[in-house]
């Protein structure tokens, strides 16, 4: 390779050759006010050990569940995640999360996929899954779009205690296409039949929960199924995998599509990602889920191999036929989660799903115990409950901060009650934790 000088002649040079006098030239297409006419506050180079400290200092500013108690919750927690899941996702061979092209080659990442496949299936007892989204918010907009256009109508309908957030996903994903979205009002903090009486009208494409809901309250939904399927509609539910311990498999309650958010399932939650989106779904609907999916086979001397049975989006089949343009298989996330779906086994879930649920309701207790304080929803939830309070909210987060506890996520940054914070309890926190947690709010009544 010519070595390349930096010398101002050369570069006049190759200005010169693409008919340009000055660099400014190639930027004029660029409106001037945004232009950038200052200068970088980069200071002086730095050597590696200079940067290393530098940004050392710069993360060590930071407050992280390594030097707190966190009990937050919204849709990503801190949960356990067992020693051996970075150990095997950390060897190089698993390293990457692009799609297996050449299956002959990559029969490793083929097979951890089709586990993983096969391990959703198994939880959710769902048919078919696919080879994993982006995240769960992804997750329910793709089988928003699935379900408008399998019943060919384009309304869709949201109960008021699925996550916010992901709604907000679900809009962007679906506004290109036109596709009306109308959230069902819960005003008793879960989903049932009645909510859906008056809205399941002959042009309502799916119907979305969530279960355990947003607030953390488990819903039933049983028969809810029968009322959209009576007009022709899908029903999407999407779900906590570390309920499943405990709660009945989606698949019992007539679900068609099974969305949910797989952090929970041996992944850090690393300031929002990357994640994992599990979209699981019935027979009918495995030529139209998005994505690809893992088969698999036998070879001419009829030994066991792996392919891309399936595979439906833009880049392998023509464009209007694509379901999907997801691209990336989320496939080092998907390994992990099955690496702790096969650590943990069905027992060991139900205990990682027990435990969530008798500490919850031991710091809920606490909580409710202390005045100023009370429980939202009076009825049963899973790991995480409503806290509605007289105090500022605000100055709770803040007195809990100082004294290393992450109190829980306001539920005004969702636009809902000012006075009202989300508080989520994992197997992680022990009694002494939310022992001090209750602690520190029994102070409030002095400070405030």
């Amino acid at each position: 390779m010519p070595y390349i000088s930096n010398t101002e002649k050369d570069r006049q040079e190759m200005l010169k050759a693409i008919g340009v006098s000055e660099f400014k030239d190639l930027l004029k297409e660029i409106p001037d006010e945004f232009i950038f006419k200052g200068r970088l506050g980069l200071g002086k180079g730095l050597s590696e050990m200079e940067v290393s400290r530098q940004v050392s200092k710069l993360a060590g500013m930071n407050r992280s569940t390594s030097d707190c108690v966190s009990y937050m919750g919204a849709g990503s927690y801190d949960h356990y995640i067992p020693s051996i899941v970075p150990y095997l996702i950390s060897r190089p061979e698993f390293q990457t999360a692009y799609t297996p092209y050449q299956a002959e080659v990559s029969q490793g990442t083929l097979q951890s996929i089709y586990e993983y496949q096969s391990l959703i299936c198994n939880l959710t007892g769902m048919d078919i899954c696919n080879a994993s989204m982006y995240d769960g918010a992804s997750a329910m907009a793709e089988a928003a779009i699935l379900a408008c256009r399998h019943t060919k109508k384009n309304r869709i309908l949201i109960s008021s205690t699925v996550n916010p957030a992901w709604v907000e996903v679900v809009r962007t994903f679906t506004r290109p296409s036109g596709y009306e979205i109308e959230i069902i009002e819960v005003s008793d903090g879960a989903f049932g039949k009645k909510d859906l009486e008056k809205k399941n009208t002959s042009d309502a494409s799916c119907l979305i929960v969530q279960n355990p809901n947003f607030f953390g309250n488990i819903e039933d939904h049983d028969g809810i199924a029968d009322i959209i399927h009576g007009n022709k509609g899908l029903f999407i539910t999407a779900i906590d995998p570390i309920s499943i311990g405990l709660l009945k498999k989606p698949s019992e309650s007539g679900s068609d599509i099974v969305v949910a958010e797989g952090q929970v399932l041996g992944l850090p939650q690393a300031f929002g990602g990357p994640y994992l989106g599990i979209f699981a779904a019935t027979k009918p609907f495995m030529r139209k889920i998005p994505g690809r999916v893992v088969g698999v086979t036998e070879d001419a001397d009829g030994k066991r191999g792996f392919v891309l049975t399936l595979q439906t989006r833009e880049q392998h089949i023509r464009r209007d036929k694509a379901t999907s343009n997801i691209c990336s298989n989320q496939a080092l996330c998907a390994l992990a989660a099955g690496i702790y779906l096969n650590t943990m086994g069905e027992q060991g879930l139900k205990e990682v799903a027990e435990n969530c649920y008798r500490r919850s309701h031991y710091l809920a207790a606490g909580i409710a115990s202390v005045d100023g304080f009370e429980l939202k929803y009076k009825m049963p939830f899973f790991k995480e409950f409503v806290v509605k309070t007289k105090y500022d909210v605000e100055k709770i987060m803040s007195v809990m901060l100082e004294n290393g506890i992450f109190a829980g996520v306001s539920l005004k940054r969702f636009g809902m009650a000012a006075d009202e914070f989300l508080v989520a309890v994992t197997e992680k926190r022990s009694r002494e934790e939310m022992d001090e947690y209750i602690s520190v709010l029994k102070k409030f009544k002095d400070k405030f």
